[in-house]
């Protein structure tokens, strides 16, 4: 951990401490009451403005860019629609730090006890097996003009249904396509509980029609270079792939990027460095569980 990183961990360490050991906490806000979700949403929205005005003070801060309505936004969401699920949209290009963030996610949310379901559009890919059994590997078919991340290439319109029902508050079995190069993808396969936060993670969940549905919309961008190496080390270690062709698989990842996902980029209200390091956006996770649940 270098010197930025346990200065910025210290800080935000002193600011839970202060929270949790401080004389002047809110009485708990009645939530079935407007006036108490008001007071909540105001309070909520002081707090993560201190939490922005200290992470810009970091050297590899991590948000990089936040929309100035967009904290407005969530909080009159918050008041006027309480029952609706918080979903949250995590995209970004292939090895940007996505899944990784999702799995740091995870983990505070198994510490804390928070009530956090993560889900994967991935598993929203069509079954393509029969082009595999035709072509005989993913490579050929790729190879062959295969546009692997098109929008075309997932079952949307499931994806849009399923987010709906858990937006309201319905488990569901999303579907499951296998990582194993068959393309089979196994429907209603594995279940996803709608717990009151739900983080959706993967380019598709900006692919769907109504992105309303998202109550915050991240973005994730990391260095060109730093993906490619991310990517390479992934491919060739966890997937057994040979190098060459992990390049040639690169490329076409730079290209479909280029035209399928960094144009999402404008309609997300955070951009997150998916360079700062992880400890640091775990105690920024855990100040914000903090807050949200700190009351006399």
């Amino acid at each position: 951990m270098n010197t930025d990183d346990k200065s910025k961990i210290d800080g935000i360490s002193d600011l839970i401490d202060k929270e949790i050991h401080s004389n002047d906490k809110l009485y708990k806000p009645d939530f079935n009451q407007r006036t108490g979700r008001e007071l909540l949403a105001y309070y909520l929205q002081s707090k993560f403005k201190q939490v922005l005005a200290f992470d810009r003070k970091a050297a590899v801060p991590i948000f990089s860019e936040v929309k100035s309505d967009f904290i407005q936004k969530f909080s009159k969401r918050l008041v006027n629609n309480p029952k609706k699920r918080i979903l949250i949209s995590i995209t970004g290009e292939s090895a940007s730090g996505k899944s990784t963030i999702c799995r740091r996610i995870q983990e505070v949310a198994i510490k804390l006890n928070m009530p956090v379901s993560i889900f994967t559009t991935d598993n929203y890919f069509n079954d393509i097996s029969a082009l595999i059994k035709q072509y005989v590997t993913f490579d050929n078919l790729r190879d062959n003009g295969f546009d692997v991340d098109s929008p075309n290439n997932f079952q949307l319109g499931l994806l849009q249904e399923d987010l709906e029902k858990i937006s309201s508050g319905e488990d569901i079995y999303s579907p499951e396509y296998l990582p194993n190069g068959t393309g089979i993808s196994v429907p209603h396969s594995k279940p996803v509980k709608s717990n009151k936060v739900v983080v959706v993670e993967g380019m598709a969940s900006m692919f769907i029609e109504n992105t309303d549905l998202f109550d915050a919309k991240i973005y994730v961008e990391t260095d060109d270079e730093v993906r490619k190496g991310w990517f390479l080390a992934r491919a060739v270690n966890e997937r057994n792939q040979d190098m060459e062709n992990a390049k040639k698989h690169w490329k076409y990842i730079v290209d479909a990027g280029n035209k399928y996902i960094k144009p999402l980029r404008q309609d997300c209200d955070i951009i997150i460095n998916g360079l700062s390091g992880l400890d640091y956006f775990t105690i920024i996770l855990e100040y914000i569980y903090t807050i949200t649940n700190n009351f006399q």
